[in-house]
């Protein structure tokens, strides 16, 4: 059963799998959200070896998103846990194309079928 929080209009719902959890996000990524984001993935790091953060319904993300998103990679990297993107929309595949991040994230398509 998914664990479901939600602060200033981001919504993060959590499905724990043996050493997959898989984190759905809905809102927007924006300043003021990103410290509750980064703390609830980050919590699922000593428990889980691979992480794939659903941003289907990811509408917005700012620097300050971008920024959480590196956080948690260099995070996941000390704990030795893989960091995965699944679903990004176009405006957020360009920002983080735009700022070379794409290639950081293994990215996962709609069907589970990795493109990057």
């Amino acid at each position: 059963m998914p664990e479901h929080a939600a602060k200033h209009g981001l919504e993060i719902a959590v499905e724990r799998h043996r050493e997959v959890a898989i984190v759905r996000c809905r809102g927007r990524l924006v300043a003021g959200q990103t410290e509750h984001f980064y703390h609830e993935v980050k919590q699922l790091m000593p428990h889980h070896r691979q992480i794939v953060l659903d941003f289907e319904h990811v509408t917005h993300m700012d620097s300050s998103g971008l920024g959480s998103l590196a956080r948690l990679y260099v995070s996941g990297k000390s704990a030795g846990c893989v960091l995965d993107l699944m679903n990004a929309g176009k405006s957020i595949r360009h920002l983080l194309g735009v700022t070379h991040m794409m290639s950081v994230f293994q990215t996962i398509g709609e069907n589970n079928i990795r493109m990057g």
